[in-house]
């Protein structure tokens, strides 16, 4: 037993990861041209391809086990993990099962909202969640020819940085943003909603895949709108939401107001010459046809020096014309609470909580790093005081310590106030333009990783593949010294290629 157990084991370690990854990316790549040239029967037939694919199952199973952030949760079986065993027998039953696959029921998991109300998370079993990550790599390629260039949520190679830098392009000085409105939609329950009617009609898929997505939606539905919903917690299901809602961009586009989206998020920029009143009517009329309608108290315009929050910013016009953005009100609480609750967690010694606030410092002021965030209030001099004091009340720790602790629990992350470079009109992943990508997911990381990136051209260190999207970039320190950061003595790979090296495994040619 122990035998076959280390042979799964390295089976899978040590599979043809970038060989499974290049097969997929190809046919991904064919598919998105296809539907781009109009020609939707050979993206059909290059879909079933996909489906029937050993490296995008291989790909699929090894995305929800190791990648996602929820690989994790368990669905309704219970399972919150395979062994690598199951793992070669879920490829197996996949590849026996694309075309009549049947989904379990969904666990559900209340999740409480600002108001106070609840949101259902329904989520699938590991099992069905391979299977829907199968869907989701055939459909993604054909939708991602006829997505509208301003929607920004949960698409490849695109993100909340360039909704971000959208608005302001649109709010700036040079804009005339100081004269300019501003109509935020809330759509009332969203995927509770979505009409697997308006969904099915318009997905670019061969039968067998509709009828899948349609068991998909079936599963978990509301009695009381039985077809209606795409639950949140599928790995398809945002990809979903976007082809139901791709077009809303387009109301009053032909006028002067511009629409930005995030998934079911969004924002109308309004010139003085535009009515709110007209673009509403007609965004209630597009929602009306899938099932959805516009949460009327929460929908509201406002001028833009009165500002708005969107996406955990707050965005403004001040009066002297120019753009700001800032973390919202709502988000600092949040991060700070997260703050809070570590430092003041009494089963945490000093090291463990330096450990856990470092990655949600950094992850907090990169995601605002293209915001203003100079005075007290964002260069969190309460909060590291704060943790100072509390340091120093531990018996080993004497001051020279604690400074540095703190230092160390919240690092330093530089900020360059709205010099984010949006994704170029568009452009896509599966464009196959590899360098404009490659070059493009290196600007998200910075200080050691971004360097090195620049030193081996955008390239992996392992596998001599370029940097996409969708799997990170982790450094090798050669010496397996991890305080040794001279810059020859690190490597750039990627994620699944840095596991190799510590495997033991040479490098591939």
């Amino acid at each position: 037993m122990m035998t076959h157990s280390i042979s799964y084991s390295d089976n899978w370690k040590f599979a043809d990861w970038k060989g499974f990854q290049k097969v997929l990316f190809r046919l991904q790549r064919r598919i998105y041209k296809a539907t781009r040239e109009g020609d939707k029967a050979k993206a059909k037939s290059l879909q079933k391809l996909i489906l029937s694919s050993r490296s995008a199952r291989m790909l699929a199973i090894r995305q929800v086990t190791q990648l996602n952030t929820g690989k994790k949760t368990a669905g309704i079986d219970g399972k919150k993990l395979l062994s690598f065993k199951e793992r070669f027998d879920l490829e197996e039953t996949l590849r026996k099962n694309y075309k009549t696959w049947v989904h379990q029921g969904l666990r559900e998991i209340p999740i409480p909202k600002k108001d106070g109300s609840k949101r259902i998370l329904k989520i699938p079993t590991i099992a069905d969640r391979a299977y829907q990550c199968l869907l989701k790599y055939a459909l993604e390629p054909a939708h991602e020819a006829t997505f509208h260039a301003r929607s920004y949520g949960f698409r490849p190679g695109r993100g909340t940085h360039d909704a971000q830098k959208n608005l302001f392009n649109n709010l700036r000085s040079k804009s005339n943003g100081i004269k300019k409105r501003v109509l935020e939609i809330d759509i009332s329950k969203c995927f509770d909603r979505i009409s697997h009617k308006s969904i099915l009609d318009i997905v670019i898929a061969p039968d067998f895949i509709i009828d899948g997505i349609r068991r998909c939606l079936k599963i978990g539905v509301n009695p009381q709108f039985p077809n209606q919903g795409t639950p949140q917690g599928g790995v398809v299901s945002p990809l979903l939401a976007n082809i139901a809602l791709n077009g809303i961009e387009l109301i009053g586009e032909q006028r002067t107001s511009k629409c930005t989206r995030y998934a079911d998020d969004m924002v109308f920029i309004l010139k003085p010459e535009d009515s709110a009143e007209q673009i509403l009517a007609k965004v209630e009329e597009f929602l009306a046809k899938r099932g959805m309608e516009v949460n009327q108290k929460k929908t509201k315009v406002t001028a833009s020096t009165d500002g708005f929050d969107f996406l955990g910013w707050k965005f403004y016009v001040q009066k002297n014309g120019k753009f700001r953005s800032i973390p919202s009100v709502d988000n600092f609480k949040a991060f700070r609470n997260k703050v809070k609750y570590i430092v003041n967690n009494s089963n945490y010694d000093a090291e463990t909580k330096v450990s856990k606030l470092a990655p949600v410092v950094r992850g907090w002021r990169n995601y605002h790093k293209f915001c203003k965030m100079d005075g007290s209030r964002f260069n969190l001099g309460r909060l590291s005081q704060r943790t100072f004091k509390v340091f120093l009340k531990q018996k080993s720790i004497n001051r020279y310590k604690a400074v540095k602790m703190v230092k160390n629990a919240f690092p330093t992350v530089s900020y360059s106030e709205n010099k984010f470079v949006n994704v170029k009109g568009e452009k896509t992943p599966f464009d196959g333009d590899i360098n404009y990508w490659a070059k493009r997911n290196s600007k998200y990381y910075d200080g050691a990783i971004a360097s090195t990136l620049r030193k081996q051209n955008h390239s992996c260190g392992y596998c001599g593949l370029k940097f996409l999207y969708g799997e990170k970039v982790e450094l090798h320190h050669i010496d397996g010294n991890h305080n040794n950061w001279d810059r020859e003595n690190l490597i750039a790979n990627h994620r699944s290629c840095h596991h190799y090296t510590h495997m033991g495994k040479g490098r591939k040619d």
